[in-house]
């Protein structure tokens, strides 16, 4: 029996950037971003949310989805490239805001294919018994991570998160497919801030704790990559590519996305993207995609759905994977937005988070918990 999604969950930010707030920041406009990427607005993170509180609000709208508690998880994953600490892992610190005080959790980190590394690893732990119930979590906070003086990456990345619930069910991911090459690790990283360069007055001087990327390496890896893995996902899954009834791709740029499309023969119209609306967050591009489609019922029970992703590693991974979850009866009410403009200019000059507590929070656990 296959790992079946059982529930989807979403948060993002109320704070949006609009291409007309990045003119006001660096030299560009909304030609310009529009043409090159097909974004016009993503969100960020205010003072009070953080990777783990976005992969909160998400997670337990995936459990209320799923009716289940948060007791009932066994195997927490979370994939993130901006953690909220480099110790401890991200999922800790997850499991810490959800109350969860069983089970196993760890980090995937896989860029912008995280997503699909841990619903890989998840459906891998249920298929197996090893877990009942996992929860899958994919949470970004790109915007602490951004350069706002650098017009070629801070035009691309927003922040948000989505989640799934899997436990085993009669259809579900069928066949995944997942690859990397270290060999291309410096054309999407950030270069300090890990043990090899950590903090100096040197490395924030020059700018280095922020993403850098070669743009039209990654987008030629990024389309070679995506279109490869899916094919062999699809392959493996017993089906043919005219199996499949929609594409969920990771939301990096309209155009890599439309050329993935054009390697698999597949139509647009049959593609999901809401790239428009949050630009790439990466780990959290494809689980909010794919909850946005299922609220909006282009994801349907009874279709077979192929996720692929390709990020920085450089990684990359597909799956293919049977939908069954019902759709709601209508989407979910939007949370009022407010300009990301202030936020952006508080993350620049360091003043956003004066006079915060740098720890997270204590809390008492049961000794029968330990």
């Amino acid at each position: 029996m296959p790992a079946e999604i059982v529930g989807l969950g979403v948060a993002v930010p109320p704070y949006v950037l609009t291409n007309a707030d990045l003119e006001e920041l660096v030299d560009t406009n909304d030609q310009w971003i529009t043409e090159r990427t097909g974004i016009k607005e993503r969100r960020v993170a205010g003072k009070d949310d953080s990777t783990a509180l976005l992969g909160k609000r998400a997670a337990e709208q995936a459990m209320q989805v799923a009716g289940i508690g948060v007791d009932e998880v066994d195997l927490l994953i979370m994939a993130t490239a901006t953690p909220d600490y480099t110790l401890p892992s991200a999922s800790c610190i997850l499991q810490l805001e959800l109350g969860m005080i069983r089970g196993a959790a760890m980090d995937v980190i896989a860029g912008c294919s995280g997503f699909v590394y841990a619903l890989a690893t998840a459906s891998q732990f249920v298929d197996s018994g090893a877990a009942t119930t996992a929860l899958v979590v994919g949470s970004e906070t790109l915007s602490r991570i951004s350069d706002y003086t650098d017009r070629g990456t801070c035009i691309l990345f927003g922040d948000g998160a989505g989640a799934a619930v899997l436990r085993k069910g009669d259809a579900g991911v069928r066949a995944f497919s997942l690859g990397a090459d270290g060999a291309r690790s410096r054309l999407l990283m950030t270069p300090a801030g890990g043990s090899r360069f950590p903090a100096t007055s040197r490395t924030v001087a020059e700018r280095r704790h922020y993403i850098v990327m070669e743009g039209r390496e990654v987008f030629k890896g990024a389309v070679t990559a995506m279109a490869a893995s899916s094919l062999e996902a699809i392959e493996r899954s017993g089906l043919a590519p005219t199996d499949i009834d929609l594409v969920v791709p990771h939301q990096a740029n309209q155009r890599i996305i439309e050329a993935t499309a054009r390697r698999l023969k597949v139509p647009m119209s049959d593609v999901v993207m809401n790239l428009a609306r949050y630009g790439n967050t990466s780990a959290a591009s494809i689980p909010i995609a794919l909850a946005e489609a299922w609220e909006q019922g282009q994801v349907r029970p009874g279709q077979t759905l192929l996720l692929t992703a390709f990020g920085a590693g450089l990684a990359w991974g597909s799956a293919v994977v049977d939908w069954t979850l019902p759709n709601p009866a209508e989407p979910a009410a939007e949370e009022p937005t407010q300009s990301a403009l202030p936020i952006v200019r508080g993350l620049l000059d360091g003043s956003l988070w004066e006079g915060a507590d740098m720890l997270p929070p204590l809390r008492n656990v049961p000794e029968a918990a330990l």
